[in-house]
């Protein structure tokens, strides 16, 4: 009787200084759930452990192996992710613009499987009860929406002042990351190759495989961070 239990004991303290072990391997994305795949993994090891301490009918080796193995794996396609474009793009998915100048993307919302009271019910966690205030919507990755209001409704309220600041001419966006040129979103602010070497050329930067990021600012002008 007392050996049953002495045997839970065991395997308890043996995962949980297992899953000690691997989390810290698989860093700390993954324990933050930044997208759905990093939510699913977590939900996946955290369903394996529980069944290497409650479960009798398999060997409890077998599910120490299967649960190193996930987390290998996630290790292994979190690493590809972060040297690989194309692989981050297709795990994580990209950032979509559902509101752009004020307006609502309808093709936007219906690629993203999002109706329109979703979207104001997700406006409203930032407090914001009226579309007229937002220029920019972001549904990010992970399912979060990013909002950028109107010059006018951004932190304090300026209208109380009298005060009517111009919109800017651009949206904050990357156009380089990794050294990695992001051809989508130049186009979105309506930028040109040939624009973007000349900046490059002003910035003493040779090749863009020598940019960590670089970032479209509201004026216009651009930021550049250069790999170190």
């Amino acid at each position: 009787m007392y050996t049953g239990y002495l045997q839970v004991v065991v395997q308890t303290v043996i995962t949980f200084f297992v899953l000690l072990t691997l989390t810290r391997f698989l860093g700390k994305k993954q324990l933050s759930h930044l997208t759905f795949f990093n939510y699913v993994t977590g939900i996946t090891i955290g369903s394996i452990a529980a069944n290497m301490v409650i479960l009798k009918t398999i060997v409890f080796i077998k599910f120490l192996i299967s649960l190193i193995v996930w987390c290998a794996l996630t290790t292994l396609i979190s690493y590809i992710a972060l040297k690989s474009g194309k692989a981050r793009t297709l795990l994580d998915g990209q950032p979509t613009i559902v509101i752009k100048k004020g307006k609502i993307d309808r093709k936007a919302l219906a690629n993203t499987k999002i109706n329109l009271d979703d979207l104001t019910m997700m406006i409203r966690q930032y407090q914001v009860f009226s579309i007229t205030e937002i220029d920019y919507a972001i549904l990010e990755p992970n399912g979060m929406l990013s909002i950028l209001r109107k010059p006018e409704f951004q932190s304090t309220q300026k209208t109380d002042l009298s005060i009517y600041p111009s919109a800017p001419s651009f949206i904050p966006i990357e156009i380089i990351t990794d050294g990695k040129l992001l051809p989508r979103n130049l186009l979105e602010v309506g930028k040109s190759r040939e624009w973007l070497d000349n900046e490059l050329k002003k910035a003493n930067v040779k090749t863009i495989q020598e940019v960590l990021y670089a970032e479209i600012q509201p004026d216009g002008n651009i930021f550049i961070q250069k790999i170190e």
